[in-house]
């Protein structure tokens, strides 16, 4: 399903996840790496309501 957003609603959107972002980094500090702000800012989202789909590492059969 494909949800259309207007452009002041991703605003929005971009405005809060930045902000969750900043306060994920304001609580951990700098230099650790990427993986553990990752985890920490997809559970601050899940805790505010969002549904949160993290990378995934996709192999292709030919580099294997």
């Amino acid at each position: 399903m494909r949800i259309t957003m207007t452009k002041k609603g991703v605003t929005q959107l971009s405005y809060e996840i930045i902000g969750f972002a900043i306060k994920v980094h304001k609580e951990l500090g700098p230099g650790l790496l990427e993986s553990i702000y990752e985890e920490c800012l997809k559970y601050e989202l899940e805790r505010n309501g969002y549904d949160v789909k993290q990378q995934i590492l996709q192999r292709h059969q030919n580099l294997m």
